[in-house]
């Protein structure tokens, strides 16, 4: 059940033009947010710290978005709804120049949470962003980290995909309301999000996801986390951002080095270029933070080993423990024989059925599609995400094998 003062703030937060200094402004006048929407006219024009433009918007409260309609949507879709002078406020949100003085959430916030980084990047991402994304993301969760990032497609999905797939928490911050997800295909994404971790926005319920948004939506982003990893962008990437607005939040930025003939290593090579931190391994990230955070980092969790990740070296990944130059196997005329390899546990039964069709030493992407009878969009698709668990590895040629 909300509270009137909460309802009071929902309010306040779908009149457009109302932000965070009127509602101080409101709150310190009136002591409180409900008791301010009840004044009159000439109470408020009393307000020397209103401008006449705001006091005419608090008299005629123009919305885009019913406050009953809002009230609907919070309660069909479950929704929690923070405000700033909540408890369960996140504290470092907090600490931010224009915190959002409402937060929408579906899952559930919690202490942990505070120790938090967050990975952003391109919604382009090429495999080697992915993997790399998908890999830190993993290490992190494993270590007790939530990762933060933003439910788009390329770098922020495989961000959350790391978090869940390591048993890990992860927080969705949207650049629209919680009644919509954004992209659709991350639809089962979202809900996963949902229940290990939390979606939020400080949009309302039924916002589209405007262009507009988004900015806006990065410095929540950034002002959840100890820090910002930008994994992959181009020098016009809105990643770029959220590192401007971590550092403006005197919060770590940090960057991951990739291909330098690649557009999309232009913006993370200038953001070294500019001061941030070059991050080749997930140790090189955690070792940037204060100490009393790393020992508490280091006391929640004693990490299991990823499955065979740090072992097989894919694209120079910058994850890697060294720069050692992979062995690839040679084919011989008895490796050729095909050789039936247990699945490994937890594959979906799409990821099973290509992981079967790889033949030792290796298959071509060609006859694990003529095997499967698979559209190559989703075997393309699948063969990713069995590399990111670790369990096959691409060769040159786009041939494909199974890892030991």
């Amino acid at each position: 059940m909300l509270s009137n003062e909460t309802i009071s703030l929902i309010h306040l937060n779908l009149i457009q033009g109302v932000g965070l200094k009127t509602v101080q402004v409101l709150h310190d006048v009136f002591g409180g947010t409900e008791r301010a929407l009840q004044a009159t006219p000439d109470e408020l024009r009393k307000i020397d710290r209103l401008s006449p433009t705001v006091c005419d918007l608090l008299i005629q409260k123009p919305v885009l978005y019913p406050i009953e309609r809002e009230l609907e949507l919070i309660h069909k879709y479950g929704c929690q709804v923070v405000t700033l002078y909540d408890a369960a406020y996140p504290p470092r949100l907090k600490e931010i120049d224009t915190p959002p003085f409402v937060l929408y959430v579906k899952g559930k916030l919690t202490p942990e949470d505070a120790l938090s980084i967050s990975l952003v990047g391109s919604r382009n991402a090429k495999d080697y962003g992915r993997k790399v994304s998908y890999r830190l993301s993993y290490q992190l969760a494993q270590r007790g980290v939530t990762v933060i990032s933003g439910l788009a497609r390329g770098i922020d999905t495989s961000a959350h995909r790391g978090a869940l797939e390591a048993g890990g928490r992860t927080i969705a911050v949207m650049g629209n309301g919680l009644s919509v997800v954004y992209p659709a295909t991350n639809s089962n994404l979202a809900e996963k999000i949902e229940a290990s971790g939390a979606l939020v926005s400080e949009f309302p319920m039924a916002a589209k996801p405007k262009p507009r948004n988004f900015p806006r939506r990065n410095r929540i982003i950034s002002g959840l986390t100890l820090g910002t990893v930008v994994v992959e962008a181009s020098n016009r990437s809105g990643a770029l951002i959220t590192a401007r607005l971590a550092a403006e939040q005197n919060r770590e930025v940090f960057a991951v080095p990739g291909e330098i003939f690649s557009e999309l290593s232009a913006g993370t090579h200038r953001l070294i270029n500019d001061g941030a931190k070059l991050i080749n391994t997930v140790d090189d990230l955690l070792d940037e933070l204060p100490p009393h955070v790393l020992d508490h980092i280091q006391s929640q969790a004693s990490p299991s080993p990823m499955p065979d990740v740090e072992a097989v070296p894919t694209q120079a990944s910058p994850v890697e423990k060294n720069d050692t130059k992979p062995v690839l196997p040679q084919p011989t005329s008895e490796a050729r024989q095909p050789v039936s390899t247990p699945s490994p546990p937890d594959l979906t039964p799409d990821e099973k059925t290509i992981f079967d069709a790889i033949e030792v030493p290796s298959s071509h992407i060609d006859t694990i599609i003529r095997t499967t009878q698979l559209p190559i969009g989703q075997v393309s698709s699948v063969l990713l995400m069995l590399e990111l668990k670790g369990v096959i590895q691409q060769l040159p040629g786009k041939q494909f094998t199974k890892v030991s």
